[in-house]
């Protein structure tokens, strides 16, 4: 009997890890054609990176992506964020499918140039790590699409209010994840579930 009991938890255990793991959800809100659920992906894009290189959502139709949205003079959460998208960075700085992109809500300002500046500062290599600067209506509407709240205020500290959001797209646009950037001990899961989208694609 006592043999049974160690087996049965045993063999529960064992089904379990043979179990496919569950994907990563597809986040936003679903739309309907000829009776099939499409899932939501990002709008079409189209920015100057810091090497002044058009960058377009086909840029990443081979690759993932980590994404956020930031400017160069930001006194408040942006450079806390920056820490966390650098812990990002590092730990897949030797995938060559993993890219990260920052656009900028302040392209006034944050020219190629700057960005160029901004990107040599932090070490990063620049066909891994693209900051994106543009239209500032179009770099706003793209916060949108990605559910990052972006504002112009002149009352809060740099003229911007805005979230820390951090978010993960796949290779079809689809949003897959996100985490808050102000909160470094979210960065360990967000890791995690990258390493997750990337075996869907295994």
């Amino acid at each position: 009997m006592k043999y049974t009991v160690v087996f049965i938890p045993l063999l529960i255990v064992i089904l379990m890890a043979c179990q496919p793991a569950e994907p990563l959800p597809k986040i936003g809100p679903m739309s309907i054609e000829n009776k099939d659920t499409i899932p939501y992906t990002i709008a079409s894009f189209e920015f100057l990176n810091q090497n002044k290189e058009l960058i377009s959502n086909n840029t990443f139709k081979d690759d993932i992506y980590v994404a956020d949205f930031f400017f160069t003079s930001c006194p408040t959460i942006c450079p806390r964020v920056r820490i966390e998208m650098l812990k990002i960075y590092d730990a897949f700085e030797d995938h060559p499918n993993v890219k990260l992109v920052s656009h900028t809500l302040d392209p006034k300002r944050d020219t190629p140039e700057k960005l160029n500046r901004y990107a040599r500062n932090l070490e990063v290599d620049a066909n891994k790590w693209h900051f994106l600067t543009g239209d500032k209506d179009k770099l706003m509407d793209m916060a949108d699409s990605y559910f990052v709240s972006a504002l112009e205020d002149p009352t809060v500290p740099g003229g911007i209010e805005h979230s820390g959001k951090i978010l993960l797209i796949d290779k079809a646009g689809h949003i897959r994840a996100y985490s808050e950037g102000t909160d470094p001990s979210a960065t360990v899961g967000f890791i995690k579930k990258i390493k997750k989208l990337l075996k869907e694609y295994e």
